[in-house]
């Protein structure tokens, strides 16, 4: 480090976040399993509207993503004026940060939370504060008696990432009934879609002011590469994030696609039944080769072995076969991987080769 140009308190203690691996030395072509992407891929409403993109691209886009926004509330049956969009949910989660917590604050999450959360509040010069999870599920018990004065954002996504688990809306409505005054509840839903029914905790912010709704274009409508992502909240959060929303953070060319994809609810529905088809059988497969696997309401599954080592030994057979799924050494559970729902014929081969590589022990 430079002895006078220093980073603010905080930066250095971040560890760079890791995206999923995609290539593997060896093989021209993989099979990616490792960011939990959509295997269908991008909607035809989405791929039509990126054919016929406009070509004004010398023009500013939309800076109030006006037309996005009454998408977005079209699609959810939101109040658009209190839904704000992002480059991903990610960069909504570092507005929320930025704006909410600092030096002296923290910022609570459970323990096996999205890794952004630690990064974005030790971004902000915040405290990151991990709650303990009962097997692999978030505890409003232990959060609640981890937030004291000096919390100011919880978040919880649900379902969760990495394990898959979900907790009940009741218990999540018990959460934010019972934190501090000054907290602020993100409820992060980026896979929220592949939960039939499942509104992501749209009711609880419309009827509360201290909850705040994330979601995502990346998982459901198969875009991880066109970075869109929105939040619904209380007008004051709103108002507050827009202050410190770069006025031109999403293109016209992510604005136009999405508005597409928002209303091609015929990919979303084929996306979660082919997902709850494909994932059922790989976490059966999974189980009936002795592994732990918890009940997943994602678009992946988290594998546990008998220890690091083992974990280790089968990615390192996976990627022979040119399959790359997620170690999980970096969310504190080295004994696992993650896997994402591929199609049904993915799903099989994963199990093929972990079924192989497993052999030996028996």
């Amino acid at each position: 480090m430079h002895q006078a140009i220093r980073p603010q308190p905080g930066i250095m203690e971040i560890a760079p976040y890791q995206g999923g691996k995609a290539r593997v030395a060896g093989h021209a072509e993989v099979l990616k399993l490792s960011s939990n992407e959509n295997p269908l891929g991008p909607g035809p409403a989405a791929l039509a509207a990126l054919r016929d993109a406009t070509p004004d691209l010398h023009r500013y886009p939309s800076a109030d993503h006006a037309e996005l926004r009454a998408a977005i509330a079209a699609a959810h049956g939101l109040d658009a004026e209190r839904v704000i969009c992002g480059c991903g949910s990610d960069e909504i989660i570092a507005f929320l940060c930025q704006a909410y917590a600092g030096p002296g604050d923290e910022v609570l999450y459970s323990q096996y939370g999205f890794l952004m959360y630690p990064i974005s509040a030790r971004a902000a010069g915040a405290t990151p504060v991990a709650a303990p999870e009962d097997g692999r599920r978030a505890s409003v018990d232990a959060l609640l008696a981890a937030a004291n004065a000096r919390t100011r954002l919880v978040f919880l996504a649900n379902p969760n990432n990495p394990t898959g688990t979900m907790i009940t809306s009741q218990e999540v409505e018990r959460l934010a009934a019972n934190l501090p005054e000054q907290a602020l509840l993100v409820l992060d839903g980026a896979y929220a879609e592949y939960v039939e029914g499942f509104d992501g905790g749209q009711s609880l912010v419309e009827r509360r002011e201290n909850v705040v709704m994330t979601r995502t274009l990346s998982k459901i409508h198969g875009l991880g590469g066109l970075r869109v992502g929105w939040a619904y909240g209380p007008t004051h959060v709103i108002d507050v994030l827009n202050r410190i929303r770069g006025p031109f953070n999403l293109s016209s060319l992510q604005q136009q696609i999405a508005i597409a994809a928002l209303g091609d609810q015929a990919h979303v529905d084929r996306s979660r039944a082919a997902n709850a088809a494909a994932r059922r059988r790989l976490t059966d497969d999974l189980r009936a080769l002795g592994l732990g696997v918890d009940e997943s309401e994602g678009n992946f599954v988290l594998a546990r072995f008998a220890g690091p080592e083992a974990a280790a030994a089968i990615d390192a057979a996976l990627q022979t076969e040119g399959i790359i799924v997620r170690a999980m050494g970096g969310y504190g559970l080295p004994e696992a991987l993650r896997i994402t729902v591929g199609t049904e014929t993915d799903c099989a081969r994963v199990a093929q080769v972990v079924a192989r590589a497993l052999e030996p022990a028996r």
